[in-house]
Formats: C-alpha cells, structure tokens, sequence
C-alpha cells in the first residue's frame, strides 16, 4: 500500500510539473509577443513554434485547480508559508488606494484587470507573472522539508495509521459488525481534533473530552467555518449510535457516511 509520505512526494512532483507548464502558460498568455519571439529563437522554426504552443495548458483554466492542490498540500506540510502564498493570489481585504505593479496580484489578472492612464497601459495581466513565480518556488521549498532531519513524519505516520484502521472499520461494516466499524471510524475523527487542536494551539481544559468538545472548541478558535462543525457533529451523531447501547441501532449505510465522513474530514482539515 502507498504511504502518505509517497503520495505526498507524488502529488508534490506533479503539482511542481504542472505548475512549470503553467508558468510557460501565464508567459504565452500575458507576453504574447515577448514569449513567441523567445520561442522562436530557441526552437528556430515557426511550425514547431505553433506546436508548442499548441500544447500548452490554459493559464486561466488550469489556474484555480492548481491552487486549491497546492493549498491543501501546503498546510500538511508547510503551513508557516501558506499566508504568503494565499497573498499572492487574493486581493487585499484592505481597499487599495489605486492597483500598481507592486500590489497587483493573480486573482487580478484572472478577472482581466488592467489600469489604463493617459492612454498607455500602466499595469496589466503581466505584473501577476512573479508571484505565479513565487507562488511555485513555495512550492518547491516542500521538497527541502522531505530532505531535512528535521522533517517531522509523526502527522504523516498518523495519518498511514487511520487509513488503516478506516480500512479495517470498511471491512467490519462490510461483514454487518456495525458498532464495531462505527466505533473505530468515531475513534480516528477523535483522535484526528486532538491534532488539529495541537496544530493551531487549542486548547482542550475537559479531562475525557468527546468529539463535540473538540469540535466546539475549534469553532469558537475559528479553525474552520460553521458548515464544517456541522458535519462533524453529525458524524459525532453517528459515531454516538454506534458506541452506545440505545433503541435505535446503526444501519449499514449511517457507518458508511460516518466513515467516509471521517475520511474526508482527516485529508481536508489539518
């Protein structure tokens, strides 16, 4: 089976390559002149010219994809850098007092922003170039992470681990031990808030604290929004029927939305 550690270098080295491909892009997109006549005089032939380009992804398309990826393996693993990274492509909360080249940001240029004095174009699509540059050379920096001692694998050792036990809890419920695979998947979840607790400094003051105490806490430290509390306090719901005896007993299909729930839940929220 692949390892977290594996996927996460896997998906890094595509996101890398895909996000080269778009640099070529953004340049072909925004310089149309400058790039063609670069490309031109490498390859030295008109035809071959056209077909590259022709190869190329579209920047605009490709783009929000790109970000959302790198976003999500950004705060597994590099989560000190994902402020500067997200500056490059948002737009100040702050109203600008006028959009120059050194505010302009991606998003700007997505929406095709251009300002326009006396005539002359003054800031255009273009000035987004360097911080694509610099949003991919973020991402580049992961793979220092993966080469130094001081790499801490503990999350991605945890995380192989409730794949795992999710696995085992699939199998249970496959084989109508119901509460048994509810109770791992609520055991995962649990175990799961306790870390993102540590990662954003909660703190947790209760001696057995459940899920909903995790949940609620995060909430109020304004750690993710209030559709996500939701469903994890449905999924606490579901772990609940599982692990206690009550009237009502847990069908097959409340432990499948519980484990996927979960399963969701350790991959998108760190």
């Amino acid at each position: 089976m692949i390892t977290n550690l594996e996927k996460y270098k896997k998906d890094l080295t595509e996101l890398i390559a895909n996000g080269s491909w778009l640099a070529m892009a953004m340049h072909a997109d925004f310089l149309v002149e400058d790039f063609h006549n670069s490309l031109k005089k490498e390859l030295k032939d008109e035809k071959k010219v056209a077909e590259y380009i022709t190869k190329l992804p579209s920047f605009e398309n490709d783009y929000q994809a790109w970000y959302s990826e790198s976003l999500v393996l950004l705060k597994q693993l590099l989560p000190d850098r994902v402020s500067d990274f997200t500056k490059l492509y948002e737009k100040s909360k702050t109203r600008r007092k006028e959009i120059t080249y050194e505010n302009y940001v991606i998003e700007d240029a997505l929406q095709g922003l251009r300002v326009i004095r006396g005539g002359e174009l003054v800031v255009g699509a273009d000035a987004a170039i360097p911080r694509f540059r610099q949003q991919l050379n973020i991402i580049k920096a992961i793979n220092k992470r993966f080469e130094s001692s001081l790499f801490d694998i503990r999350q991605l050792v945890q995380a192989d681990l409730f794949d795992s036990e999710l696995e085992a809890a699939k199998e249970l419920n496959t084989k109508g031990f119901l509460r048994g695979a509810g109770a791992i998947a609520g055991v995962v979840l649990e175990k799961h808030l306790l870390q993102v607790c540590d990662n954003h400094g909660v703190k947790i003051t209760k001696r057995n604290p459940s899920i909903s105490d995790y949940n609620d806490k995060l909430k109020e430290a304004g750690t993710y929004e209030t559709s996500s509390w939701r469903k994890i306090q449905h999924l606490g719901d579901l772990r609940n029927l599982c692990d206690h005896k009550k009237k009502k007993e847990p069908k097959t299909e409340d432990v499948d939305v519980l484990i996927e729930g979960v399963d969701r839940i350790i991959k998108t929220i760190f």
